[in-house]
């Protein structure tokens, strides 16, 4: 794994701070660079000092004019879009695939050629009756293809050869029918054909133009019209998913006939507040042994985690170095670049976890004859884009707070052992919400072990830690993931087996 090229904490925490798991030293040699711009722009840009505006934000004449491209006097083509978006195979596909999968584009913005790219994957058993599930991935810029679908929670797993693909038994569509976009635009496979787009990408825009993808699919696949929805995601998919949810709920009320059936949006490992999230990682680092009482005492002096936080703060982090440890796991293996060019993990862990996928990841949707079978277009493919981001709230509790209100349930989980959007830092923004507890932390269980502890507030707010994950909770607890998934699926909070005496 590539060291960071400098040792002090603020540098760190330009990559803790935003909370994007996808975005990983060994993947991305200017990562840092880009994330130093991303923060320095947050900071200077009066835009990121509001909130998400829970308006109608989707023109309404973009709305119909999808509708109208994509309608239903267009049924025929419809069909034939989504028979022409079926994958046949993949190649290194596994014998005895027994679901359906799909792979295309769905347009968002006619005028400027704007098109979305998606993955979508059937339930083996008993699709029809099944609910409809979105996943995120965050960056913001990075692939929920690469990420959530080929390494976390989606039916494959890249094998370390870069061209066969292994079966991943806890795959989220056991339980639901799920679609994985790539969102915004620039990333991955999507892409606008106005270079200009890249330029003007933010918050706002991600959630009018994933809702109208939403809108469009539906028409392309209308047997899951008001099917029972659901928003997933993870990292700066605490901004994607409650805004989509948000912009969801809105339109809704203003369009009738494209409603989608909304049921509940589950966040993992969110960045829900820059300031809260700096402060968490910095009492994570503490609390773990990976800084010292000496630092963490210099920093918790000179830093009041606001925006008035500046150069005296920023001093007081000079002086921490992590060392070589994995950020989004501190507990993992690393995946060691050798001097001849190769990589190899450091170790492994259970459940099949390993820190080097990325690289297979990369090399297999990097195959013309892979991109052919998803029905992508031809082009270099990467897990992450540099997109210039122009708007995000500092804080994304007063849209949990709204969500709430309009009696969404809400479920956020945290793996607690990710330092990146660490446990104390989610559970600051909880405590912000300031609501009122109905059932109090307790363990919840997966074969007789404990799979974490869990609360529930009024309202049918629920937040979830589970034991030895990290970022990235379906790829280092995959089993745990799925039990959980299907618990706030049932609308029940995960089970507590006690131990027999």
């Amino acid at each position: 794994m590539r060291k960071l090229s400098t040792a002090s904490l603020f540098s760190l925490f330009l990559i803790v701070i935003i909370c994007a798991a996808e975005l990983r030293q060994l993947a991305d040699a200017s990562q840092e660079d880009n994330l130093r711009e991303f923060l320095r722009s947050r900071r200077n840009n009066p835009s990121y000092k509001g909130t998400f505006k829970v308006t109608s934000n989707v023109g309404k004449h973009r709305v119909a004019s999808s509708l109208q491209t994509m309608g239903t006097s267009d049924a025929d083509q419809s069909a034939a879009l989504k028979a022409a978006d079926k994958i046949a195979a993949l190649p290194g596909q596994p014998d005895g695939v027994d679901f359906d999968q799909y792979g295309g584009y769905v347009t968002v913005d006619e005028q400027n050629g704007r098109a979305l790219f998606y993955y979508f994957v059937e339930a083996p058993q008993d699709a029809s009756t099944k609910p409809l599930l979105l996943w995120l991935n965050g960056g913001p810029g990075c692939s929920s293809l690469g990420y959530g679908a080929m390494q976390e929670l989606g039916p494959f797993r890249v094998n370390s050869d870069n061209k066969t693909l292994s079966r991943n038994k806890n795959a989220w569509n056991n339980v639901a029918n799920v679609i994985f976009l790539e969102s915004p635009a620039g990333v991955g496979f999507s892409y606008s054909n106005t270079s200009s787009d890249y330029d003007r990408s933010g918050d706002q825009r991600t959630a009018a133009d994933a809702y109208l993808f939403l809108v469009n699919w539906l028409e392309r696949f209308p047997e899951y019209k008001g099917r029972p929805f659901y928003i997933s995601g993870e990292s700066f998919g605490g901004h994607y998913v409650p805004e989509l949810a948000a912009t969801i709920l809105i339109e809704n009320s203003y369009n009738s006939k494209t409603a989608i059936n909304l049921r509940g949006i589950l966040v993992g490992n969110p960045l829900l507040d820059w300031n809260m999230n700096f402060k968490g990682a910095v009492d994570y680092f503490w609390s773990h042994g990976v800084m010292s009482d000496e630092v963490f005492a210099n920093i918790t002096r000179y830093c009041d985690f606001d925006d008035s936080d500046g150069v005296v703060c920023f001093g007081a982090t000079d002086a921490f170095d992590a060392g070589q440890i994995d950020y989004y796991n501190i507990y993992a293996p690393i995946c060691i670049d050798a001097a001849n060019g190769a990589y190899y993990p450091s170790g492994y862990l259970p459940g099949g976890y390993d820190p080097c996928s990325d690289y297979y990841t990369n090399a297999y949707l990097n195959d013309p004859a892979v991109q052919n079978a998803f029905h992508a277009r031809m082009t270099k493919w990467s897990g992450c884009t540099n997109l210039h981001w122009k708007d995000a709230p500092i804080s994304m509790v007063p849209t949990l707070s709204w969500l709430i209100e309009k009696k969404l349930p809400v479920w956020i989980f945290s793996g607690d052992f990710d330092s990146v959007c660490p446990l104390p830092a989610t559970r600051y923004s909880i405590h912000d919400l300031n609501l009122h507890i109905t059932t109090p932390w307790r363990p919840w269980t997966v074969n007789m072990e404990v799979g974490g502890y869990v609360q529930q507030y009024k309202g049918g707010f629920t937040f979830a830690t589970v034991r030895g994950a990290g970022h990235m909770v379906p790829s280092f607890q995959p089993e745990r993931a799925l039990i959980l998934l299907d618990s706030f699926l049932k609308g029940v909070i995960p089970p507590y087996v006690q131990e027999q005496q």
